[in-house]
């Protein structure tokens, strides 16, 4: 057996010696997380067992932040404590991109609003239907989850769209909804249930802006395409 502990690796060579020394641009992604899974097993290191992480995922960092706690917990050598650890740091990542993106004063493209929905529903294996809220100047006054559904579908109740907008004195709404498969385009019910939504909205005086549908890295905006 070759298996040497990373404790008996070159001060240099080990991860968080690496890390402390030259920064984290330095590190690898699978020793960034090789650092977060702490320790390996009785038969392979952190960074092997990390390795075989990612060849899981494709050696894709993408794929990877899609796992959920059973994913990880079919490798072998991933526990539950270090399924919650990886969960978690992924969750981290995905907030902070949402933080960054809610910087902004006012929206003023349909990838300003993918870039807030894409971290909260982009990587979803089922459908979740969302509404945002705007002011006058195009201010998202809060973000409300209208309804989660199966893998293809998810029932949304416009009222209660129009009913957050009047308790909120919003006048403009975008709508998003994710695809868990690869398309991004539109259904015939997706382009049914915008036209509803937006005549609801109209009843009481408030403009739907835009349907952002996300499929992974992909969206699809109706405003864009001239829908709405």
């Amino acid at each position: 057996m070759n298996y040497t502990s990373i404790k008996n690796w070159a001060e240099e060579d080990r991860p968080r010696e690496k890390l402390l020394q030259k920064g984290c641009s330095s590190l690898t992604e699978t020793e960034l997380l090789a650092i977060i899974l702490g320790s390996g097993t009785k038969n392979e290191s952190a960074l092997d067992l990390a390795k075989k992480i990612f060849a899981q995922a494709n050696n894709n960092l993408y794929d990877l932040g899609k796992f959920s706690i059973n994913d990880f917990k079919q490798i072998k050598g991933i526990g539950e404590a270090k399924a919650v650890s990886l969960i978690a740091t992924f969750e981290l990542g995905r907030r902070r991109n949402l933080t960054e993106s809610r910087k902004k004063d006012s929206i003023r493209s349909s990838r300003e609003i993918f870039s807030i929905m894409q971290p909260l529903i982009g990587e979803l294996k089922h459908e979740e239907f969302w509404a945002i809220y705007l002011n006058n100047s195009n201010v998202i006054i809060t973000e409300k989850k209208i309804s989660s559904g199966g893998i293809t579908k998810t029932v949304v109740d416009t009222k209660l769209i129009a009913k957050h907008a009047i308790e909120l004195l919003a006048t403009g709404v975008i709508i998003s909804h994710n695809h868990p498969s690869e398309s991004n385009q539109p259904s015939r019910e997706d382009k049914e249930l915008t036209t509803q939504i937006r005549d609801a909205l109209k009843l009481i005086d408030c403009r739907l802006l835009d349907h952002i549908i996300i499929s992974g890295k992909n969206y699809y905006s109706f405003c864009d395409e001239g829908l709405l």
